[in-house]
């Protein structure tokens, strides 16, 4: 199995305090390869409470402070960028990054997307089809003639640089939307599920029909499936691990209440029994992992890289035990993917 951590880099404190929060965020992706993750995802929102506006910017200053983790956009919303400039922008990182980047691509949401890009919920799904038929032609060709309702016509066109992975691994991010399973089995892609709101129900019902359509399209093998984490303490007994995480899942409901929502878990013990979130002992979470995995038959998972309300000690605590004495059980249950 292969283990990402992710960050849709959420800031709730002072401007004054953005300069630091980014620079964790590029900490914890140098920790991350020091403890032997495989890969370090940077999410994209374009809103409060997130400063995640620009992760090609982030990744490419991981690129220069890591050699060897992966780098993931998760999800890079091609619904709001131009596929020309969304181009340029990751064919440069990949060439920085030695080839280590990993693209997952996705509508994106929030109400950001009408105001600032002027996107709206009638048109993002249409956007984000053409956006990446586009992108795909320009990663894979090198000069492109095309035409579309979003962006002006090509004409014979050549982009630049020409990228370093040729072609370049792009999953699609999903939640419970059949469009970006659509889009992904057409084409053969890995689907990201990220399973990180509701029960996980819905997201395996997801998951089968992308299987469903992988095959309808004729592709051969079985598909390769990511899918996230709601949440995620490891501890040496249960007990810690619920009584640290509490705090942090209060907070959670309560930023959760500002913002107006209607909170899918309204206890932590509901959360850590029905949710896909990862908090226990070592025993407990590889239990959850492989009960989930049975539905889902994913091979490739993110955990949160950012500490979240634990302490720098607990958050390296958190990360060194789960790789010590978690993955290593995984590993020998669930195989690595095939690319």
């Amino acid at each position: 199995m292969k283990y990402l951590l992710m960050t849709l880099i959420t800031h709730t404190g002072p401007a004054d305090t953005t300069h630091a929060r980014l620079h964790e965020v590029v900490a914890n992706a140098v920790l991350a390869e020091e403890l032997g993750y495989d890969g370090f995802a940077v999410g994209e929102r374009h809103e409060r409470p997130f400063i995640s506006s620009s992760p090609p910017v982030i990744l490419s200053h991981i690129a220069a402070r890591t050699e060897r983790i992966r780098l993931y956009t998760a999800v890079t919303t091609l619904s709001l960028l131009d596929p020309v400039r969304a181009f340029e922008d990751y064919s440069t990182l990949d060439h920085l990054s030695n080839g280590r980047l990993d693209l997952m691509i996705g509508k994106g949401n929030g109400a950001a997307q009408r105001e600032l890009f002027h996107v709206t919920p009638e048109d993002q799904w249409d956007r984000n089809i053409e956006g990446y038929e586009l992108f795909r032609r320009l990663w894979r060709e090198d000069r492109v003639t095309w035409s579309g309702k979003y962006r002006p016509p090509l004409v014979d066109a050549e982009t630049w640089p020409r990228p370093y992975q040729r072609p370049i691994r792009v999953w699609h991010g999903s939640a419970t939307s059949r469009e970006s399973v659509e889009v992904a089995a057409k084409w053969g892609d890995p689907l990201f599920s990220a399973n990180v709101t509701n029960p996980i129900d819905p997201y395996a019902e997801l998951i089968e029909h992308y299987r469903e359509r992988w095959a309808h399209y004729g592709h051969p093998g079985d598909p390769v499936v990511g899918a996230g984490t709601a949440g995620f303490y490891v501890a040496k007994t249960s007990q810690e691990a619920l009584e640290v995480f509490r705090p942090i899942f209060d907070k959670r409901l309560a930023l959760q209440s500002s913002l107006g929502l209607e909170p899918v878990f309204t206890t932590l013990e509901d959360f850590v029994e029905r949710s896909s979130a990862l908090i226990g002992s070592p025993a407990q979470v590889v239990e959850k992992v492989e009960r989930y995995h049975a539905s889902f038959g994913h091979t490739v998972m993110h955990l949160a890289a950012d500490a979240d309300g634990l302490t720098p000690g607990q958050h390296r605590a958190n990360l060194e035990l789960f790789r010590a004495e978690v993955a290593p059980v995984l590993d020998k249950t669930i195989p690595d993917p095939v690319w």
